[in-house]
């Protein structure tokens, strides 16, 4: 059974033509394709926000004499704020239309991105990237929802193909824009840049998107499934966080994780009694979108995990600018821009799974020939595993999208956008936290012994423990003044311990994609996709 949506035109548009959501009402408003192109504009600071930021984090930290702890918060604060409040910005959009939440969310971002360029103390950077977050998570599901119901079910796949493009191109290219900015401008200029695009954004969203609603979309709030998803979330997230810090035997990180597990007990049997639930659980019954949110957490944990170590490994162990390792990832960034559009043709043509399976194989020899580099590999050879990884990630990114958003009613399009994002970020809050501790773990083990090995002078306890966190970074723990000679064996010595641990890591995002292979088979294609632009509007 599929839903009609109610589309709302802005003054003098007069009705839309045909029945189709597919055609504009008057002009260019609501036609598809512009919309896509409004969407992604937006959807694109939210992307690049998530990796440009790391770059400026040193300059921040000199301009504002910022701690390292400070600067994580920086990164930090971002992602809670939007992991903790995506599906909630999603009902927001399915409640109150996806165009208006997508413009409030694009004007708020760019309006936080000039607050933090605009802030002289690092207490008020991490406040307003808080707000970027928050905005960032109300404008991500409205991009998908409008794409869901602007596009005939033949052509979504294909649009969300683009869309998927523009985020991987936009994480991947952060690092190189990030680098560029901070080294000829300033760092404030990589939150600057967010201010035009987000005029932009606006004015084609006031432009050109048109307000499709579903006729049974819901007419109340679930103040306290609100309540206890944010603050579940809040707790998964949290724990995850700093569990690097803590350990990952230590109590604090483990009552967070029992708080969050008893936080989603209570929101799940909730949710079976209120009469307008946050997340009908029935939405889980669909296997497909069940593993669709399963696929795209391990992607995250594989993608997101395996590429942190990366920049290390490009920057550290090369010795490499940030500017010189962001335009070693092209081959990444490139296959991803090649690969998603071709992507979404191809899971149109022979559905989700085979594309799917494809995609975490390749992903998953990818992750092993990470595991395989080393002091002397070339740029040839990281290029072919680079681009290896774009290329696999590229049908994942798209389908993994399609089937959860498909697999969804209409009216509940805003929230499934929110599930992907959620599982998205999640994913990648686990992936760089679990096989940090890998890292940690295996650089404890190795460096002491290598240590030893290479004749060097005996470290204290206290000496060790500092040259074990520098080590897990790549980098060499030379004090001023050490001989040449000397500086020489430490650096191969934090070099080769680094080299290993990033090394295991890499397999184990590669075993973490193999199992992704097996969840893809229960994937296929969405049942309601049928309920978006191909239905008549009244």
């Amino acid at each position: 059974m599929t839903s009609q949506t109610i589309d709302k035109a802005g003054p003098g548009d007069g009705p839309p033509a045909g029945t189709s959501g597919a055609t504009p009402g008057k002009g260019l408003r609501g036609h598809p394709w512009f919309t896509l192109v409004t969407v992604a504009v937006g959807v694109m600071m939210v992307a690049l926000d998530g990796t440009i930021v790391a770059i400026a984090n040193p300059a921040i930290g000199d301009d504002l004499d910022a701690s390292w702890s400070d600067l994580q918060w920086i990164t930090n604060a971002y992602f809670l704020a939007l992991a903790v409040s995506l599906v909630t910005a999603g009902k927001l959009g399915d409640r109150f239309g996806h165009r208006q939440t997508f413009l409030i969310g694009v004007a708020g971002f760019a309006a936080s991105s000039a607050a933090i360029g605009l802030s002289d103390g690092i207490t008020m950077v991490v406040v307003f990237r808080v707000f970027q977050g928050l905005f960032g998570a109300l404008l991500m599901p409205a991009a998908l929802g409008l794409l869901r119901a602007t596009f005939p079910a033949e052509k979504l796949n294909m649009a969300i193909g683009i869309w998927g493009m523009v985020i991987g191109a936009s994480t991947a290219g952060g690092p190189i824009l990030g680098g560029v900015l901070v080294e000829h401008v300033n760092w404030q200029s990589v939150f600057f840049i967010n201010v035009p695009v987000g005029i932009l954004a606006v004015a084609l969203g006031v432009w050109i998107l048109l307000d499709h609603r579903a006729e049974n979309a819901p007419r109340s709030f679930d103040l306290l499934g609100i309540a206890l998803l944010s603050a579940a979330m809040f707790c998964l997230v949290w724990a995850v966080i700093k569990a690097p810090e803590w350990g990952w035997g230590d109590v604090r990180t483990w009552s967070f994780i029992a708080g969050s597990l008893v936080l989603f007990a209570g929101f799940a049997f909730w949710e079976t009694k209120v009469k307008e639930p946050l997340i009908p659980l029935g939405l889980f019954r669909s296997v497909p979108l069940s593993a669709g949110v399963v696929l795209m957490v391990l992607m995250a944990i594989a993608f997101m995990g395996g590429l942190f170590f990366v920049t290390f490994y490009l920057q550290s162990v090369h010795g490499l600018s940030p500017v010189e390792a962001g335009l070693h990832l092209l081959p990444l960034t490139g296959m991803m821009i090649v690969g998603s559009p071709l992507a979404g043709v191809m899971i149109t043509k022979a559905g989700p799974r085979i594309p799917l399976a494809g995609g975490m194989v390749l992903t998953a020899l990818a992750m092993y020939g990470m595991s395989t580099l080393d002091k002397g590999t070339g740029s040839a050879v990281m290029s072919v595993w680079f681009a290896l990884l774009g290329l696999g990630l590229a049908p994942v990114m798209v389908g993994a999208t399609e089937v959860i958003v498909g697999n969804a009613p209409l009216e509940l399009s805003g929230v499934a956008g929110g599930l992907q994002q959620s599982a998205m970020q999640i994913g990648g809050s686990l992936g760089t936290a679990v096989l940090g501790a890998v890292m940690a773990s295996k650089v404890d083990s190795d460096l002491p012994a290598n240590w030893a090995d290479a004749g060097l002078p005996p470290l204290s306890p206290e000496q060790l423990e500092l040259a074990e966190e520098a080590v897990q970074k790549g980098v060499a723990p030379v004090p001023e003044g050490t001989p040449a000679q000397i500086a020489a064996k430490i650096t191969d010595v934090a070099h080769d311990t680094f080299l290993s641990g990033m090394s295991l890591a890499s397999l184990v995002a590669a075993g973490v994609a193999a199992v992704a292979v097996l969840v893809a088979f229960l994937t296929k294609r969405g049942e309601n996709a049928e309920a978006g632009a191909g239905v008549g509007h009244i």
